[in-house]
């Protein structure tokens, strides 16, 4: 009795939002997309999507332990390592999974070139690719500094200083990168709070917005089969 009175209570509440707001109607535009049957590539962008719902989740269990300062950074992720339940494990997945959709996101973007899926109409959906990929690469750029050991603060050196190498912008994003001259705990807490706050906003927007787009436009065909033939509900 008390079970049905729950149904009860969640189909009531279920009708409420759907007179007011189609969530079915929501749910199934946002599952569906034209997949051409020719497709044999096309898994790329999912995995990378995969690789980024697996940083997302190991990075929100990473930071409950991790210290962005100087002096606790390094410990902060030995005891991750060695004392935390698990924590070896969920460090190397977070690094691994870094590596692959760094590497899942080239290989996407390069098989779109190749095939000719970023002509009209899907442009736009290709810029903001490009967007993804630059996002992308950032985080793991941000990301390799955090460990605080000689091997991420010399790589981080020599990353900033091809970054003041640029024309112009050089010497401006050399010390906005860095917080002054050199690397610092500044900079740890800059490269931190970048790696953690602006880039998960920044590519969950973006991200957002290139599903809307493959969703209304479908798939690209390959090569040699015309727009919408033979296309896979």
């Amino acid at each position: 009795m008390a079970q049905e009175q729950g149904r009860g209570v969640w189909a009531r509440g279920y009708d409420w939002v759907q007179s007011r707001v189609d969530v079915a109607g929501a749910v199934e535009a946002s599952l569906h997309v034209r997949i051409p049957r020719g497709a044999r590539t096309y898994f790329l962008g999912g995995t990378t999507l995969f690789f980024l719902i697996v940083q997302i989740i190991t990075g929100i269990l990473l930071s409950l332990y991790y210290r962005s300062s100087p002096e606790e950074a390094y410990q902060s992720i030995l005891y991750i390592m060695n004392q935390v339940s698990f924590g070896w494990l969920i460090r190397s997945i977070h690094a691994w999974s870094a590596n692959l959709m760094i590497l899942a996101c080239v290989l996407h973007m390069m098989r779109v070139f190749f095939q000719g899926a970023y002509k009209k109409p899907r442009e736009v959906t290709w810029l903001v690719g490009v967007v993804l990929l630059l996002v992308t690469l950032v985080f793991g750029f941000t990301g390799y500094l955090l460990p605080w050991d000689q091997r991420a603060y010399w790589g981080t050196t020599v990353g900033t200083e091809i970054a003041g190498a640029a024309p112009i912008a050089g010497d401006f994003m050399l010390r906005f990168l860095r917080g002054g001259e050199t690397l610092s705990g500044v900079t740890l807490s800059r490269f931190y709070s970048i790696h953690t706050l602006l880039l998960p906003l920044s590519i969950i927007m973006v991200v957002a917005v290139h599903l809307l787009l493959i969703h209304q436009q479908g798939l690209a065909p390959p090569p040699g089969e015309d727009e919408g033939e033979d296309d896979l509900p």
